[in-house]
């Protein structure tokens, strides 16, 4: 049988907001979450965008070591958000939980599901 060797970390999140505008603000969340990214040292390689009628939004960002989403429920005041960072060349966990968490902190949200995924 062979073991299982951790290749990453994967976090999905569902959140709840009170702060609607950056529900609505894909521009100022995806310049936020490239100098998060880039502040640890995570290479970006693409980025795909739309806007919906409502002005929420979907984001996916690519990126070397893997990839970021987010899909914005303004009238419901929630967020998803997933990040998977994989273990390539290093240990990226820890990166991994600080980005899920400058995300909550950036939508000063409630957490309202968080699952952990090894992959």
């Amino acid at each position: 049988m062979k073991s299982l060797l951790i290749k990453g970390l994967h976090i999905l999140l569902t959140l709840e907001t009170e702060l609607e505008d950056l529900l609505l603000d894909s521009e100022a969340f995806l310049e936020y979450i490239k100098s998060v990214v880039v502040a640890k040292d995570v290479e970006v390689v693409g980025i795909t965008n739309h806007i919906f009628e409502n002005n929420s939004f979907t984001s996916a960002v690519c990126l070397k070591e893997s990839h970021l989403c987010i899909h914005t429920w303004p009238e419901f005041k929630q967020l998803t958000f997933d990040v998977f960072l994989c273990n390539y060349s290093q240990d990226n966990t820890e990166k991994t939980e600080q980005i899920a968490e400058e995300v909550i902190r950036y939508f000063k949200a409630i957490v309202l599901q968080k699952h952990k995924i090894y992959r």
